[in-house]
């Protein structure tokens, strides 16, 4: 492997690990794509991404804690566990072509739609889900798109953004969630002999920009206005979809 390739999947795992701290998701779509123009294997990135996501997500943890919502994180995460086999089906049987496409659309519109209603649709019912149940089929399609895509935090994110929490809440909940379905996940990759040398190599030499992608992430983050970063994740939200359909 060359310093020239180490470089560029460097650069790529610092963009994801940058939007995930900052915004609480994201990195898989923006890293993925990009990682596939490279000569590496698609079972090496899904496995890189599935270990700098969950380093992601324990770094960022351990100062957030006292703001996930918990009894939401457990439905989330038994219904994720329940949803991981399904995925591993839809990767054999399913053309990835066209779920990724169909997922893009949908959020290019859900985005959209989330921005412009406040101001022409106010008529329109209010798309909140504070019933507990509906944390179970989210998680559970949660489980689906992450062990077959590593995209476990569409559905995630799409919740708790009809949930309506907080900024510190969405990031924080989305990261523990995140925390444990990378744990469920990563173990299944290596089950499942996703796992290689080449695989280490780039996670351990990762590791550093990780780090400086959390500490600038969150000095971003806190410096965010809470009444504006609604409207910025459904921006993020209308770009991932953008990249999907591209």
């Amino acid at each position: 492997m060359s310093i020239t390739l180490i470089l560029l999947v460097i650069g790529i795992v610092f963009l994801g690990s940058l939007m995930r701290a900052v915004f609480g998701f994201g990195d898989s779509i923006i890293s993925m794509p990009l990682l596939a123009l490279l000569p590496i294997d698609l079972s090496t990135s899904i496995s890189l991404i599935g270990l700098v996501g969950f380093t992601v997500a324990v770094l960022t943890i351990l100062s957030g804690w006292q703001n996930v919502d918990r009894p939401v994180l457990g439905r989330l995460s038994i219904a994720t566990l329940l949803g991981i086999p399904c995925g591993l089906l839809l990767v054999r049987f399913a053309p990835n072509k066209v779920i990724t496409y169909r997922l893009g659309i949908f959020l290019v519109i859900y985005g959209i739609y989330s921005l412009v209603k406040p101001r022409l649709f106010q008529s329109l019912p209010d798309l909140s889900l504070n019933k507990s149940i509906w944390s179970l089929p989210f998680g559970f399609v949660a489980g689906i798109f992450g062990s077959a895509y590593n995209m476990n935090g569409v559905p995630v994110v799409i919740y708790g953004t009809m949930r309506d929490w907080k900024p510190e809440v969405f990031r924080e909940t989305l990261q523990a969630h995140f925390l444990v379905s990378s744990s469920l996940i990563i173990v299944g990759q290596f089950m499942g002999g996703f796992w290689s040398k080449e695989l280490f190599l780039l996670y351990v030499l990762s590791l550093p920009v990780i780090g400086v992608a959390i500490l600038l992430g969150n000095f971003i983050h806190g410096r965010i206005p809470s009444y504006k970063f609604g409207r910025y994740v459904f921006v993020v939200v209308i770009v991932l979809g953008m990249i999907l359909l591209v």
